[in-house]
């Protein structure tokens, strides 16, 4: 078992098959389901207000999503490397891929590739915005989400150590994705949308989660995350309290506008979101032998939601 801090062996001297395998384990590819699924959740919202399906909407916006997707994961591991280096505690769900902090690959290696998928995002969305949903604000919309996920840990910004890093990136995950998926489909925006906000709140939550178990290795590299600045008890307190918000805004939202059989299918999962705050409200959050598994429930939340309001949207589309 390789440590935070230990290196495996000097990269130079890792064969061929075992970089490109190691490439590929520092761009996570199993969390690319969750851009997968929030895109196709736009999508939905788009169908469900009678606008017909743009396959080539659909294809470059999900490449647009996808390699931004894949740029942070790899800026966060170059980014963070210091952090993850000084985690003793990393989770399957938290402090980075380990790929860099075992030596299997060369930091700058993981810096090039992030820049290569920012420079292919940025000409999907030169596509976008001339040939799919032409304007310069496709061309927008696609920048600044880039600019957003690349500043989560890339310097100037560093918004993950700034007490913005949870926040931008719950609106950025289940808010813009989204966005994107509606916005090129329609060519606008529209109360569909108002769907993202339960997202949003269980994404913060979510984010909360998986930084109780690297908090100790953030603090000691200057990553000053939410819960390395509020503290344990105090980001365990926000993390219910936002779960609270996310259920608590729904009739507001179909007051507002949101089919109901929408909030219906996000409501069908608070027994879930409850469960989990009651977990957290009871210590778990201080429980190294738990941090896996709310890590795992917490993201569970979010897929199992989105999912949810996704069928919703397109039942309602064909009912309509």
């Amino acid at each position: 078992m390789i440590k935070a801090g230990q290196q495996r062996e000097h990269p130079a001297a890792v064969s061929l098959a075992t970089r490109i395998l190691s490439m590929l384990r520092m761009g996570r590819p199993h969390f690319l389901i969750g851009g997968l699924l929030l895109h196709w959740l736009g999508v939905a919202m788009a169908l469900s207000i009678g606008a017909q399906l743009n396959l080539a909407a659909l294809l470059w916006g999900q490449a647009a999503v996808t390699s931004i997707q894949l740029m942070t994961h790899y800026s966060n591991d170059y980014f963070d490397l210091a952090a993850d280096l000084a985690n003793p505690t990393p989770t399957h769900w938290s402090g980075g891929s380990r790929v860099l902090p075992e030596g299997w690959l060369a930091p700058h290696l993981a810096l090039r590739i992030a820049i290569g998928l920012g420079i292919f995002a940025l000409g999907v969305a030169v596509v976008l915005a001339i040939a799919v949903q032409p304007g310069v604000q496709t061309f927008l919309l696609i920048a600044v989400a880039l600019l957003l996920a690349w500043g989560y840990s890339a310097p100037p910004l560093r918004l993950h150590s700034r007490g913005l890093g949870e926040l931008t990136t719950a609106l950025l995950v289940p808010g813009m994705t989204p966005l994107v998926g509606f916005y090129l489909q329609t060519g606008r925006v529209g109360l569909p949308l108002l769907g993202v906000l339960p997202l949003c709140c269980m994404q913060f939550a979510m984010l909360l989660t998986i930084e109780f178990p690297d908090a100790a290795g953030d603090a000691t590299a200057g990553k000053r995350t939410l819960v390395v600045r509020l503290g344990g008890n105090a980001a365990a307190r926000l993390l219910v309290i936002v779960l609270v918000a996310a259920y608590a805004v729904l009739p507001l939202l179909v007051a507002l506008g949101l089919p109901w059989y929408v909030a219906a299918g996000a409501a069908a999962i608070a027994p879930l979101a409850a469960w989990q705050g009651w977990r957290v409200w009871r210590g778990a959050w201080a429980d190294p032998t738990r941090w896996n598994s709310l890590g795992f429930w917490a993201i569970a939340l979010v897929i199992s939601t989105a999912t949810a309001e996704l069928l919703a949207f397109l039942l309602g589309s064909i009912g309509g």
